[in-house]
């Protein structure tokens, strides 16, 4: 992929798991709060921004929400981020248990809190290993 079409589309997954971090914060926010969809909200980041990663390193992935399978293949590019990918990697669980019908598994809000907190940490980390400014 060329270099400017890449860095778009770094910048375009980035965008949208700053997106996800809002998502989640407004859920969070809401009275009551919508734990499942901030949880949702939380993974949606962390595997945008391992995908903006990948991206950026022109790494081709498959169409997946598992996170610690993403977090493999980043480990190519940015060993340094392991501890962090190793802690972000459970959050695949909120990947799509709340949206489709079954049983309702909804996450306490301390969970969902510290999940918003790993997500954050994992999107302000792989922005400056991609060459993106904070949003």
């Amino acid at each position: 992929m060329p270099r400017d079409a890449r860095a778009k589309d770094v910048a375009a997954w980035l965008s949208r798991a700053q997106l996800d971090l809002r998502a989640a914060e407004v859920d969070l926010a809401a009275s009551p709060p919508l734990l499942a969809d901030a949880a949702f909200h939380c993974q949606q980041a962390v595997e945008k921004a391992l995908k903006a990663l990948l991206t950026h390193h022109d790494h081709l992935f498959r169409r997946t929400h598992d996170i610690g399978e993403l977090a493999l293949a980043c480990l190519q590019h940015e060993p340094s981020l392991e501890p962090l990918l190793r802690e972000a990697a459970p959050l695949t669980e909120y990947a799509w248990p709340f949206r489709y019908p079954g049983e309702v598994f909804e996450p306490d809000r301390h969970e969902v809190e510290a999940a918003l907190q790993l997500a954050h940490r994992v999107v302000a980390d792989v922005r400056p290993t991609v060459g993106q400014m904070p949003a």
